[in-house]
C-alpha cells in the first residue's frame, strides 16, 4: 500500500521528523495536534479556542487525504487543565459529534509549549461515515 502524507506547516514537523497525518489504504492517522496558527504562533485564548483550532487542523488534514470529519473513529484529547473537560468536550462534540468516535480525554502535566492547554489526535477510516 502507498503512504500519503500531509503537512500542516507546524515548526515541529521538520524538527521532530513527523507528518501531521498519514494515510495508508483507507486509514488516516492524525498526529497529536496542538493549537498552532499558520504563522507558527500558539492560538491565543481559552481551552475552547485552542481545542477548536486543533480540531480545524485535524479535519483539514483528513480532508486533504480524502476523508471527512464523519470518518473519524478515534480521538484522544490531552489537557493540562483537566477542569476544562466540559469546554473541550463541547468543542469535540461540535466537530465530531455526528461520527461519535471512541474518545479518550486525559489530564497531563504539560505539552510541548507551556501555553498549550489542549492537544488532540485522531484516526479516521475512509467510508466509516
Amino acid at each position: 500500500m502507498t503512504r500519503r502524507y500531509v503537512s500542516s506547516g507546524s515548526p515541529y514537523e521538520a524538527q521532530f521528523g513527523f507528518s501531521r497525518a498519514v494515510r495508508v489504504g483507507n486509514r488516516i492517522i492524525v498526529a497529536g495536534t496542538g493549537p498552532i496558527e499558520d504563522d507558527g504562533s500558539t492560538t491565543p485564548g481559552s481551552s475552547s479556542a485552542q481545542a477548536d483550532r486543533c480540531c480545524a487542523l485535524i479535519v483539514r488534514a483528513i480532508e486533504q487525504l480524502g476523508g471527512t470529519a464523519d470518518d473519524v473513529v478515534r480521538t484522544r484529547m490531552f489537557l493540562t487543565r483537566i477542569e476544562e473537560q466540559e469546554a473541550v468536550g463541547a468543542v469535540h462534540a461540535r466537530w465530531f459529534g455526528k461520527a461519535r468516535p471512541a474518545a479518550t480525554m486525559v489530564g497531563v502535566a504539560s505539552l510541548c509549549r507551556p501555553e498549550w492547554i489542549v492537544e488532540i489526535e485522531a484516526e479516521a477510516i475512509i467510508g466509516a461515515a
